[in-house]
This record gives C-alpha cells, structure tokens and sequence, in this order.
C-alpha cells in the first residue's frame, strides 16, 4: 500500500514537471488582443502568438488601421478569437455570415486570413465546431491552453498574468 501511494506520487510530481518544461518551451500566446483592450506590452512581448477579437464592443478593428499596424510590427503568429467575444458566444449557433464577417474585420486590418480560431471561453458546440472546420481553421481548445503559457489583455484570465510566468 505504501509502495503503491509512493509511486502514485512519483508519477504525479513526474506529470507536473512535463507538463511544467512544455509550457516553457512552446511559445507563449495572449488572448483578448483589441484596441479596446488595455494589455501590458510586457505580455505582447513574451507572447509569440496572439489572439485577436475582431469585433470587441462592436467596433471592428479595421477601423484603427494604426494599431492593425502596430499589431503586425511586432512580427508575430496571430488568430481569431471569437467574433465579439461574449460570453459562451460560440456555446450558441453562429451563423456562417456573421463568422465571415469576422474573417473579413480580420483580413482588412492585417491583409491575411487567420489559420488559427479559439472561442472565448474555450466554449464551442458541435455545430461551430463545423463551422470552423469549413473555414479551413485550426480550431484550438483546453489542450492548447494547458500546454502553453496563455497570458490575457486586461489580466481576465482564471490564473493571473504574473502567476502564468512562473508556471
């Protein structure tokens, strides 16, 4: 019984210490990218990939063609993330000219289409999920989140920015 909680323990502290060198070697990402969005340039710094609301508060991002060039100086992987961000906005049907719509923001202000899409919340039904599928989007989910350091614009995530350096 004893060996048996030892090794248990061994292979528990064995997971976390993976787990701990995968985060630190895969890049890094930020979500809630928008002009709307207060985020510290320190996160945008160490992130490589991020994931940018193409629609916040109802304001396109196209519309800030300044900041579209700030965003893509800083030479990083960007994807979509979400269409307006509301909560469990993907939970529910989204209709396929609302998701185009979204592409289109998207591709004005950074003159290319997104590869990548992670919903707010990380909630997505069946449906959507076909809905990204059809739009050739690789679609990136809680695996994604575990194994990456996730950093968020405004500091909303579930652990705090600071928290998610050292872990």
């Amino acid at each position: 019984m004893k060996n048996k909680f030892f090794i248990l323990v061994i292979v528990i502290l064995s997971l976390l210490l993976i787990l701990f060198f995968t985060r630190l070697i895969l890049p890094a990402q930020i979500d809630d990218i928008s002009p709307e969005i207060p985020c510290e340039k320190k996160y945008l710094e160490k992130a490589e990939i991020l994931w940018v609301i193409p629609n916040y508060n109802k304001k396109p991002i196209s519309e800030n063609q300044e900041w579209c060039e700030q965003i893509l100086s800083m030479n990083k992987t960007l994807g979509l993330h979400g269409i307006q961000h509301l909560y469990n906005e993907f939970g529910s049907e989204i209709f396929q000219e609302e998701f185009q719509e979204a592409i289109k923001i998207f591709e004005e202000c950074f003159s290319q289409t997104p590869e990548m899409f992670k919903p707010p919340q990380l909630k997505i039904s069946e449906g959507n999920k076909e809905l990204i599928e059809q739009n050739n989007l690789k679609l990136k989910l809680n695996f994604n989140q575990l194994t990456h350091k996730v950093y968020h614009c405004g500091d909303t995530g579930m652990f705090p920015n600071w928290f998610i350096s050292y872990f």
